[in-house]
């Protein structure tokens, strides 16, 4: 492996004198930057950086295997098996390594200088760092523990007690490492996540902080990496750790005593990613409903503020071509349009919110609607659309009515899956006697579909699944979600009339047309 000339070592780039050299030319750039005000343009900053400075190449971390180090003697000695489990265990120590290093550098390259430098308040940074320091003390731990069981030959023997010992503060002695939190630690970090990616990419904005960034990204100690790189290390090294452990087991013999430990300690680890994504989840479901914002009472649905859970989100247009953000909640459906005042971005609630259990799905072939507006004029000679589909209440008194459309046919895909997995649970609990009664509805808004008398295919408006089915002929078509599956189609074909599915009529008692909403 290579090793690059001039360039500093660990020991000097995590040394807190004098932080590194090259880094701290910028800094007194940045220094002069901010004596002037920031009066320069961000581009004129960057154009006279580019004249006075010379790029220097991204340092690379080495990266060298574990019978690279031992000797050969010792190399021999082993099975090829227990050669590649001794690979494996210097791989997670490497890693441990390489994270402990990075946690610092987040610290010391980026947060103490711009808190220094005014360049982003204390709060603001305490806000994007969050705890990362109390993952540092944890991940030495680890460390420290592998290093003291590693005979002088480079091999460990036994690493499931150390990793058992390690993934839970619970198997700590009252007295031991009583400051380490165990990786509990990643829950309120991980959770603040979204929140602190915001923030940042709201702050790099900033000519000041885009200035600061930047000349880090170009410095080697950087490796070419921007600050979200660093700080999202905890998280995506926590989620290694099971793949780690299972590659571990792997290449150990089955009687040997690591067997039932490293079993254990990959269930605690998978435990707490479980209980991590739960809690990210519901940051990320709180995170929206916050940003949410209400023209009327009528839209302050309780089911929206009682969310937990975001199933899928996303940006949608609706036939007028105009961009809508959807939320889908575990049991609402709301639509909005992005909104921005004074540098904060919330979404505004267009219309009245649709509950779940009150929610219709419509599929819409290619060629059922008519564009409008500003929109229409993408499609060239034809004034049709393509991955469309419509939302509506059963109950057609709210008289609200939504034709959507996605971007390609992956993205329909996504929301007709997520749609139908949401609405699986209303599904189960109606009776085909709650059915009886509902009035036959017909596909609103004739217009948009001069030729629809023509066509031989009818719609099923689902009103318990709330997804409509196209027979054409006849003959049932393939579902659009990947999660209908042919035994679903065959259902469907051998039991034409089964209950959440009404076919056409010709003695419905009344008839219902739709009005589509309109911006």
């Amino acid at each position: 492996m290579f090793e690059e000339k001039n360039v500093p070592s660990k020991e000097e780039l995590l040394c807190p004198p004098n932080l590194f050299p090259f880094v701290h030319l910028f800094y007194s750039s940045v220094k002069s930057f901010t004596r002037r005000g920031g009066s320069r343009s961000p581009a004129s900053a960057q154009k006279s950086s580019s004249r006075s400075t010379v790029p220097t190449p991204a340092k690379r971390r080495s990266s060298v295997l574990w019978s690279e180090t031992v000797d050969i003697n010792v190399r021999e000695s082993l099975t090829a098996k227990e050669i590649r489990r001794q690979e494996v265990i210097y791989e997670m120590s490497q890693g441990e390594q390489n994270l402990i290093e990075d946690l610092k550098l987040a610290r010391k390259a980026y947060h103490d200088p711009m808190l220094k430098l005014s360049i982003m308040s204390e709060e603001e940074l305490t806000h994007i760092f969050g705890d990362l320091d109390a993952h540092i003390p944890l991940h030495e731990d680890l460390l420290a523990r592998i290093g003291a069981a590693t005979k002088p030959g480079g091999t460990v023997e036994q690493i499931g007690p150390i990793l058992v010992n390690w993934v839970c503060s619970e198997y700590f002695p009252p007295d031991s490492f009583p400051q380490l939190p165990g990786l509990n630690a990643y829950k309120g970090y991980c959770g603040n996540q979204l929140a602190a990616k915001a923030l940042l990419d709201r702050k790099e904005k900033d000519p000041r902080v885009q200035d600061f960034l930047q000349r880090c990204l170009e410095s080697p100690f950087s490796r070419k990496l921007d600050l979200w790189s660093f700080l999202d290390n905890p998280r995506s090294r926590l989620v290694k750790y099971p793949l780690l452990l299972k590659e571990i087991l792997k290449h150990t013999p089955e009687d040997h005593p690591d067997v039932p430990l490293l079993q254990e300690a990959i269930s605690i680890i998978q435990g707490v990613l479980a209980d991590i994504n739960l809690k990210m989840a519901k940051s990320e479901c709180q995170y929206y409903v916050d940003k949410l914002e209400y023209l009327n009472e009528r839209q302050k649905d309780p089911r929206i503020e009682a969310s937990k859970v975001l199933l899928y989100h996303g940006e949608l247009k609706n036939k007028n071509g105009h961009k809508f953000y959807i939320f889908l909640f575990k049991d609402i459906l709301v639509l909005t349009r992005p909104v921005k005042r004074n540098e904060r971005h919330s979404y505004q609630v267009y219309q009245q919110p649709i509950p779940i259990q009150e929610l219709v799905l419509e599929d819409l072939q290619d060629g059922d609607v008519r564009m409008k507006g500003p929109f229409r004029g993408a499609f060239r000679n034809s004034d049709t659309a393509k991955n469309t589909f419509r939302v509506r209440f059963q109950d057609p008194s709210p008289g609200q009515s939504h034709t959507l459309q996605a971007n390609d046919v992956f993205q329909k895909q996504q929301w007709f899956r997520h749609i139908r997995a949401a609405m699986a649970p209303f599904q189960q609990a109606t009776t085909p006697a709650e059915l009886q009664g509902l009035p036959e509805l017909h596909e609103e808004c004739v217009e948009n579909n001069p030729s629809a008398g023509n066509v031989k295919t009818q719609r099923r408006a689902s009103t318990a699944s709330s997804v409509t089915q196209v027979v054409a002929d006849g003959d049932a078509s393939a579902c659009v979600s990947p999660a209908c599956t042919t035994d679903d189609m065959k259902s469907v074909r051998a039991h034409p009339t089964q209950p959440g599915f009404q076919g056409p009529s010709n003695k419905s008692p009344f008839s219902v047309e739709w009005k589509e909403a309109s911006v």
